[in-house]
């Protein structure tokens, strides 16, 4: 039997999971089970969790369905356990290094009591000081193990349930489980206080709690605040039931009901049925009052009062006058110029208009990417949308003549997107864009993130700098609603790089579709245009940008290199969208497409690509031809750019690393043989889960058709789909 079993319930933190597992798995004290609870065994979840139970025996996976909640997810981990004594970690917070052998110690001076109850940090996601709210609480118990009568204020209802380490035997033998779905703490807490019979404290801080960025989930609105009185009057009802004494009825009480009149006096969370919330209150409240209870001083013993009296208009009139003070006019960032502003304040006060889409690509470059695939499916299958892509006034003249569209900054781009019910991008909207009640965001991406993204670039200064404010970049975030991704790797990422309280969409990038329904004619044709000679191999060479380097630098001698691999070659030079400048470069065997409005068409034309660490990898992976990468500042550009993985340990296909090894695996063919083929088949098993030809017909029913989930085509697995054939015949597996 291990000494500790531990439950880490995985719904909605998948961004940080691993982080939560890695936390226990390298605790130097080893003597435990680690048992992530997972929604389904193909959750996003589960990907992750299957890996570290492939790596380390200790870890055994269970499955909780969503609609159980968390409590649930927690019951169904401690069903499984096995170990002497059971703690329960978030998966989005961490054990402290030594934390196991810090309790296996206590555990060791203390005897095996039935709770040990120790410190933990809630750590702000972003900004201010941490706090440890359980020192206090502990700080009056005894040093040695005690009955709960001798600490009164411990009840354990102002503790969450992973601040303490709990006998399995004790639990299992006293059928406590945790109760209901929301504020399951709370009753849970209680339970296990009232029939603890030895208990002892740890003041040592074992776990690390990462506050949300989005808050916790019981803060925000809804009914399921109604079930914080559930569960304060299971408690209560409990302790009548077994003849609780006075002395600690009394601290179990005011702390219950501290929390009852802190969710009565925030009308935020109760947006309706604030009378009836308050009248349950009030009939529970002197229906459990301890006898001779006197309520606490100051405002806190007004509101006991009022709540004892049931007088709701009263407690109304008292909440609204604490609140007056503290209220202040929320700055709203709006577009610049009085008549602009006045004309769009105009449009935002008219209804949504049901059929109207608004889209934009890379800030406005034009007829592009995810959302440019997204609106040719819509004109198929929602032909009532009226669909207006926001475009720059450069790139006017490349819009196709059939594709309406709004130059950014014009009368009509703020009517449109004060009036558009949804809105899609693969960037973000303005600042200045309000997120009306009733309209729908989708974040598209553009692109499988290898270098770090959003809040996660906030430690790598050069980039944060070009970045920006990061609080801007996160309030824009705010507004999604959707937001797409291609693979399990992006699904983590992305809620690390952006939390809020959007839904992940895992239907792949509908820029890629084309890539499984091109044909061989196709192909013919985008090589034709972009003047590739026939019979000749295309390579594509595509860097990426450098946050450190001022200015375009291919980091590669073009000529040099067509030279050195011979005459069969033709390079494409594709520089990062942020080179854009409509100017060729090169000539002769190098073919300048970095201009041309479609990364796809660009991809399906060549016969193998050449990058150092652009995303482009990942969807020219879904052609399955040959990678290279060309890693020569690769150390560099990881300590300056910061990564989500190792490249060098996971490529898409051969590695070089100087200007002589590139050619030589084009001159030798080893960039195509079967060691490189092997290296890919992985890559796309890891990074190509959800391209299949069908991701923009997902995007549309499910967004902007308002179909459910379960009406969504499937995504096809890999071993079944059909990639768009290459032009040149190469070694491929």
């Amino acid at each position: 039997m291990p000494r500790f079993s531990i439950v880490v319930p995985s719904h909605g933190v998948v961004g940080r999971l691993s982080q939560a597992l890695d936390s226990v798995l390298d605790q130097s004290f080893g003597d435990f089970e680690l048992i992530p609870v997972c929604d389904a065994p193909d959750s996003p979840a589960a990907d992750i969790v299957a890996g570290y139970a492939e790596r380390d025996r200790r870890v055994t996976p269970v499955d909780s369905p969503p609609a159980a909640g968390l409590a649930g997810a927690r019951n169904t981990g401690l069903r499984a356990a096995a170990g002497g004594h059971v703690l329960f970690l978030d998966g989005d917070d961490v054990l402290v290094p030594g934390a196991l052998a810090a309790l296996d110690a206590r555990l060791g001076e203390t005897g095996d009591v039935d709770v040990l109850y120790f410190e933990h940090e809630r750590t702000p996601w972003w900004e201010g000081e941490p706090a440890n709210p359980a020192a206090p609480l502990l700080a009056g118990a005894p040093d040695e193990a005690f009955s709960p009568g001798r600490a009164p204020r411990l009840t354990g209802v102002a503790l969450p349930a992973w601040s303490a380490a709990y006998r399995r035997a004790f639990l299992t033998e006293r059928d406590i489980a945790f109760p209901g779905d929301h504020f399951t703490d709370v009753g849970f807490g209680g339970l296990v206080s009232l029939r603890a019979e030895r208990v002892a404290v740890l003041r040592t801080v074992v776990v690390r709690h990462l506050l949300r960025r989005q808050g916790n989930r019981l803060g925000l609105p809804g009914r399921h605040h109604t079930e914080l009185l559930d569960q304060t009057e299971l408690v209560l009802t409990r302790a009548g039931e077994l003849g609780l004494p006075p002395d600690r009825l009394k601290p179990l009480f005011e702390q219950l009901f501290a929390a009852v009149l802190k969710t009565a006096a925030h009308p935020r969370r109760l947006p309706s049925g604030r009378r009836a919330f308050f009248r349950r209150a009030s009939g529970l409240y002197r229906r459990h009052r301890p006898a001779g209870y006197r309520p606490p001083g100051g405002s806190l013993g007004v509101q006991h009062r009022l709540l004892a009296a049931g007088a709701y208009a009263a407690f109304r009139t008292l909440r609204a006058v604490n609140r007056a003070a503290a209220r202040t006019a929320a700055p709203l960032l709006r577009p610049r110029g009085l008549r602009t502003r006045l004309r769009y304040a105009i449009q935002l006060r008219r209804p949504l208009d049901e059929n109207l889409v608004v889209y934009c690509a890379y800030w406005g470059r034009g007829y592009t990417c995810n959302p440019a695939a997204i609106h040719a499916k819509a004109r198929e299958l929602a032909p009532h949308l009226r669909s207006v892509f926001l475009v720059e006034p450069a790139a006017v003249d490349s819009m196709p003549d059939d594709v309406e569209y709004a130059v950014i900054g014009s009368r009509a781009y703020w009517q449109v997107l004060a009036r558009a019910t949804y809105l899609v991008n693969n960037a973000n909207f303005a600042d200045a864009v309000v997120k009306r009640p009733g309209s729908v965001h989708l974040q598209t991406q553009h692109g499988t993130p290898l270098k770090k993204m959003g809040a996660d670039q906030a430690t790598y200064p050069v980039v944060a700098a070009a970045t920006g404010s990061i609080g801007r970049l996160l309030a824009r975030v705010d507004r999604w609603d959707y937001n797409l991704t291609s693979n399990r790797h992006s699904t983590e990422m992305w809620e690390r790089a952006f939390p809020s309280a959007h839904e992940t969409l895992e239907y792949g990038y509908p820029r890629n579709d084309v890539y499984y329904t091109a044909s061989a004619e196709d192909v013919a044709r985008v090589r034709k245009e972009l003047g590739v000679p026939e019979g000749k191999k295309a390579l594509l060479y595509a860097p990426t940008h450098r946050d450190y380097a001022t200015g375009f630098a291919s980091g590669l001698d073009l000529a040099e290199f067509c030279e050195a691999v011979g005459d069969d070659y033709v390079v494409l030079l594709r520089a990062h969208y942020f080179y854009d400048r409509g100017r060729g470069r090169g000539g002769g065997r190098i073919i300048d497409v970095t201009g041309h409005r479609s990364s796809e068409d660009v991809c399906l034309a060549a016969d193998a690509l050449i990058t150092d660490y652009s995303s482009i990898m990942f969807d020219y992976a879904n052609l399955d031809r040959p990678i290279v990468v060309y890693a020569d500042d690769w150390d560099v550009y990881r300590e300056l750019r910061g990564v989500y993985f190792d490249l060098m340990r996971l490529p898409p296909g051969r590695i070089a690393r100087t200007p002589e090894e590139l050619a030589a695996v084009f001159r030798d063919g080893s960039y195509a043989d079967e060691s490189a083929a092997a290296l890919r088949a992985a890559f796309r098993e890891r990074f190509c889960q959800f391209d299949d030809g069908r991701a923009a017909e997902r995007v549309v029913r499910r967004v902007l058709l308002g179909q459910p989930p379960e009406s969504v085509p499937p995504v096809l697995p890999l071993a079944q789909r059909v990639p768009a054939p290459p032009a040149a015949t190469l070694v491929r597996s």
